[in-house]
């Protein structure tokens, strides 16, 4: 297994503007789940947990899946995108319930 490291001051512009956009979605979907989060807390709503939930699992499970996954395991790309494709529904799945579900 051979991986291609790349260093930061050889990377095109491209590809650096697409790992800080992830990053700022992961951010940025962190801060509003922990938002959500203070919400559940302070007023005991289960909907909010499960909002929560679903944001972590559409913005920052993904970012998390492909750092790992491509890093550590040094998986195919088909298979970095499946794992995150299937945090996204689940994040979905998770949001929607926390609109429409019975709590």
């Amino acid at each position: 297994m051979s991986q291609n490291v790349v260093r930061l001051d050889e990377a095109p512009l491209f590809e650096l503007l697409t790992v800080a956009s992830l990053f700022l979605v992961a951010l940025i979907g962190t801060i509003i789940a922990y938002q959500a989060y203070r919400g559940y807390r302070r007023n005991d709503a289960s909907s909010m947990l499960y909002l929560a939930v679903g944001l972590l699992l559409l913005t920052l499970c993904p970012f998390l899946i492909n750092v790992a996954v491509t890093t550590l395991v040094g998986a195919e790309q088909v298979v970095t995108a499946f794992l995150e494709n299937v945090s996204r529904l689940a994040g979905l799945v998770a949001i929607m319930y926390s609109l429409y579900g019975q709590h």
